[in-house]
């Protein structure tokens, strides 16, 4: 968790009008004592109105408001519009993310803009993204967060089947179609894969490190390099684009 989401959830949890210890939020924050006790402390010197101390427990003072978000109308719509997106052709965690997204921001805005907003016809339909897609997807965007080496079969295009292990680097969303920018160790290079064509995929134990030459960026630096019309480095983006209606 980020610690401007923690702090937001340190007020939120204070705000039932009853004592809270530091190991109570420790507990439902999932970090140490130490922490709760600076980011409190933190919180206390930025104006927040919490009472209490270290051994005893805080307690937020009534009347106390975490200032409202404002947005204005098409803003809100590109937000909802956005998280119906997110719903058809994300992964599951990423779904419910901008559901909850969406809980928080109508918790503060007004309910009749939020209405309206909500009202706009443009939508998202999932009719080809399947639920294994969905995991996979889950699996991989997990494997980039920690750095995790990753394994899975892989059919390419003309239907060869291979088994890969890589260093997964990014993901990116084509329209309908989802790819991996990743190392790979079976072609010691670059390699982009798409999410629907993976199999069993599954994370190692194994962490990859930080090696210059096979990083996100020098990936980014040679697709903006490679040649037009193709080559080693990936299933261009213009392929991925034609075969997506052959699948």
């Amino acid at each position: 968790m980020r610690r401007a989401d923690r702090l937001f959830e340190i007020v939120q949890r204070l705000r039932g009008g009853r004592l809270l210890t530091a190991r109570a939020l420790a507990d439902a924050l999932e970090v140490s004592m130490r922490t709760v006790y600076r980011d409190v402390a933190d919180l206390q010197a930025s104006g927040v109105p919490i009472d209490g101390a270290a051994g005893v427990g805080y307690l937020l003072r009534p009347g106390y408001h975490l200032p409202p978000l404002m947005f204005r109308p098409a803003e809100i719509e590109a937000l909802i519009v956005g998280a119906r997106m997110v719903a058809a052709w994300g992964g599951r965690d990423l779904a419910a993310a901008a559901s909850e997204a969406l809980v928080r921001i109508g918790a503060v805005v007004p309910e009749e803009r939020m209405e309206r907003a909500g009202r706009v016809p443009i939508f998202a339909s999932a009719l080809r993204f399947q639920d294994g897609e969905r995991a996979n997807l889950d699996r991989f965007a997990k494997g980039i967060e920690h750095r995790l080496k990753m394994r899975f079969a892989y059919r390419d295009a003309d239907g060869t089947a291979t088994e890969r292990l890589v260093w997964p680097l990014a993901l990116h969303f084509w329209g309908q179609v989802w790819t991996l920018a990743a190392w790979c160790e079976l072609r010691d290079d670059f390699r982009t894969f798409r999410i629907d064509r993976a199999e069993w995929v599954t994370a190692t134990e194994d962490t990859y490190p930080q090696v210059a030459g096979r990083t996100l960026q020098d990936y980014l630096d040679r697709v903006r390099t490679c040649d037009p019309q193709g080559g080693p480095v990936v299933e261009q983006a213009q392929s991925v684009v034609e075969r997506t209606a052959t699948g």
